[in-house]
């Protein structure tokens, strides 16, 4: 069997952009949006205290894999000169009404972020969120957010944690993960993500994502997961938990 190709995954992501099956809004309206928005920070409410959006006003930002826009909207609403690319057509043109409804202007392009359309050197802050697993190369797109950052600069890349709570729920469940079927879906280790942003100058890791009550799984494993799971796992000490969050977050400075 041949590797997956950029291609492929293009292809893959012009039918199956994040989340929409959460809302009952008509695609691309303002009700869409801001239920994309509400569910977004629900379930990764850590990123409003390990992201400080408004600390990028006038400076310049990009965002690969901006999807539907959602953080992306955050980063113009707060000042930030911001760009936004995304493999997908169909991410960029919800993007687009995205930042229209919230009459909010941003650079945006449907580009790859293995070859990112930018000179060397010239952004301040790289945020690459759910991007690098789903990737035909992931040290390739790591090494191309690397070289259009300036130096002193800020990288911020999110991965699934292959030692996780989540991974192995799924496992002992039989309830795939999201976006199983994805042409690419790469589970990484703290030590294999480490070696992954080796170049950065300084990286810090932060395990995160642990269980919030979900409003797509459906049935007896949904209610027990909802009912018992979340609250027996989120009562367990988070200093013995933490390394077993699904998502890893890598802050890596240049």
């Amino acid at each position: 069997m041949t590797n997956p190709t950029s291609a492929d995954v293009r292809r893959y992501w012009n039918a199956h952009i994040h989340d929409l099956e959460i809302t009952r809004h008509p695609v691309g309206s303002p009700g869409f949006f801001a239920d994309l928005d509400a569910y977004h920070f629900e379930k990764l409410h850590h990123l409003l205290r390990l992201v400080d959006f408004s600390a990028w006003a006038k400076r310049d930002v990009l965002d690969v894999g901006c999807g539907a826009g959602v953080e992306l909207v955050r980063f113009a609403r707060a000042g930030a000169r911001t760009t936004g690319v995304d493999v997908a057509d169909q991410a960029i043109a919800l993007s687009r009404e995205n930042l229209a409804h919230q009459g909010l202007t941003a650079r945006l392009a449907v580009a790859d972020g293995e070859a990112l359309p930018f000179a060397d050197g010239v952004f301040d802050f790289v945020y690459a969120h759910g991007v690098v697993q789903y990737a035909a190369d992931d040290r390739r797109l790591v090494a191309e957010c690397h070289r259009v950052l300036r130096t002193g600069g800020t990288a911020m890349f999110q991965v699934y944690n292959r030692v996780s709570w989540l991974h192995l729920l799924s496992k002992v469940m039989k309830v795939p993960l999201e976006h199983d079927d994805a042409p690419v879906l790469r589970r990484y280790s703290i030590r294999e993500l480490r070696a992954l942003v080796g170049a950065f100058a300084s990286v810090d890791i932060v395990p995160e994502r642990f269980p919030v009550k979900s409003r797509l799984h459906k049935g007896w494993k949904g209610a027990v997961y909802n009912a018992a799971f979340v609250g027996t796992f989120n009562a367990l000490p988070r200093a013995l938990v933490r390394r077993f969050g699904w998502h890893l977050l890598a802050f890596c400075r240049k």
